[in-house]
């Protein structure tokens, strides 16, 4: 027999009703889809309108705060059904094909707010992990056309900076300043530099980026990155780019949370078995994998042709011992980094006393961690 005034449980409180559980689910779907198309900022203001409306806007933040990518041509392998704008710089690089590498990058910079800064390059090859998941299996793409964008979120705690230092004839070293207004010097939350030089097979771009190499290397932080064909955007730059123009661009990573390691495939990595116990040495840095990156820099030489015309080695290697972490980076003509791990109290593991001679290889691939610190 039912308690007069309907059903309740056994406190004598009144139980959901199924019904309007349901109306409630799909209104807070519906609420989440339109504040996809909103900025932070906006969010926030309208976080105080109802309970409802604060815990969507909650889940639709804590989506900002998360690193997304998108991936075109041969290694588009899913549907993204995240913010506005990932559907539609997707779209824009998907229509990379139909236009020039400058024609891209100016369409794409237009699409992001102006504090927002586009660093792009152009490499022979490419891999990367498709976009839908981080499970996805990461893809080493030696020929045809595609590409991929690595988008950062703003992290409380974390910086990602960008940097340009163009050849100069007339000026032979890098200024100080030029190097602390970026975070690459006096900067103690220094954890990770990633640096490529473009327009590598122009005379003197070699040398020019082992100078600007020169003046962090000796410093405890993570190294990685190669030489790449050319730069095709940075939003920073008031001036366009002189085409035959070299240089050095980079992201430099500041902030305590931050942990990362690299490690050094050399030629004698020729086989899946070399290549799985160098990523097992990646591994034993113990790197967390929530909220992690993975980077690899290998020489155009390596690929399919080195692995006796089996291909994805090194992606598949590093997939083993890293399944949820995705992987991204280029095929280039030159890279950069070695054997390094630093860990979480900042202690320096190996490759302590490189010189800058061991950082600069041909015919090997770096492979790299970046943990951005725990999601909140």
């Amino acid at each position: 027999m039912e308690p007069a005034g309907g059903g309740g449980d056994s406190r004598g409180l009144p139980s959901a009703d199924p019904r309007s559980t349901f109306v409630l689910s799909n209104l807070a779907e519906v609420v989440e889809r339109v504040l996809t198309f909103l900025p932070a900022k906006a969010l926030l203001r309208v976080a105080g309108v109802c309970r409802l409306w604060r815990e969507c806007v909650r889940r639709v933040l804590r989506t900002h705060r998360s690193v997304t990518w998108i991936s075109a041509g041969s290694a588009d392998a899913g549907h993204l059904e995240e913010h506005c704008l990932v559907r539609v710089v997707a779209e824009e690089l998907e229509a990379t094909r139909k236009r020039t590498t400058m024609e891209t990058a100016f369409a794409l910079e237009k699409l992001f707010p102006k504090q927002c800064q586009v660093l792009g390059i152009v490499t022979p090859g490419i891999v990367v992990t498709p976009m839908g998941s981080s499970s996805n299996r990461p893809q080493e793409i030696e020929i045809g056309e595609s590409g991929f964008a690595l988008l950062f979120p703003q992290i409380e705690g974390i910086k990602i900076q960008p940097f340009h230092f163009i050849k100069d004839p007339k000026k032979l070293t890098l200024e100080r300043h030029q190097l602390t207004e970026v975070g690459l010097l006096d900067n103690p939350e220094l954890r990770v530099i990633l640096v490529f030089g473009y327009n590598c097979c122009k005379v003197g771009a070699s040398n020019y980026l082992q100078r600007v190499v020169s003046t962090f290397s000796g410093m405890n932080v993570i190294l990685a990155g190669g030489q790449v064909d050319n730069l095709a955007s940075l939003t920073s730059e008031k001036n366009p780019l002189d085409i035959d123009a070299t240089g050095v661009v980079g992201l430099s990573f500041s902030g305590q949370r931050i942990q990362s390691a690299t490690v050094l495939l050399n030629e004698d990595v020729n086989d899946q078995k070399t290549a799985e116990a160098a990523m097992q040495r990646l591994k034993a840095a113990s790197i967390p994998e929530r909220n992690t990156l993975g980077f690899m820099f290998a020489c155009v030489g390596r690929g399919s042709q080195y692995y006796r015309a089996k291909g994805n080695v090194e992606a598949d290697a590093f997939r083993k011992f890293f399944p949820s972490v995705p992987l991204f980076g280029f095929f280039g003509n030159g890279e950069i980094g070695c054997d390094r791990i630093v860990t979480g109290n900042f202690i320096l593991k190996k490759c302590n006393e490189v010189k800058d001679d061991d950082l600069f290889h041909s015919y090997t691939t770096i492979v790299a961690l970046i943990h951005l610190g725990a999601a909140k």
